[in-house]
């Protein structure tokens, strides 16, 4: 099967292409980790799967409408406790988990 087939085949049956289908639940992982991790924005941005802040930070507001620093301060301002960022480098989370 070619790409190009798959792409459509894909887009047909999920309503998007691959690669935005991937691209959100990368977004959704890093909500995940904002919300709860002490990483900063760059390295959620790596261990989520992004390769540049900026597409990641671009493709966080146009999906969640507001910046990854707004959406963990907000997170943060009520008072939900983080897991370390130590901890879970130990633990191998990795982008593959995503």
């Amino acid at each position: 099967m070619s790409k190009y087939h798959f792409t459509r085949r894909f887009a047909a049956a999920y309503g998007e292409t691959p690669m935005r289908y991937l691209t959100k639940r990368r977004v959704e992982r890093a909500q995940d980790l904002l919300r709860s991790a002490n990483l900063t924005v760059t390295e959620i941005c790596m261990m989520v799967g992004f390769t540049s802040l900026g597409s990641f930070s671009a493709r966080f507001r146009e999906l969640v409408g507001e910046t990854p620093t707004q959406y963990r301060d907000r997170f943060a301002a009520a008072g939900t406790p983080h897991i370390p960022g130590c901890f879970l480098f130990m633990r191998g989370i990795d982008r593959t988990s995503t």
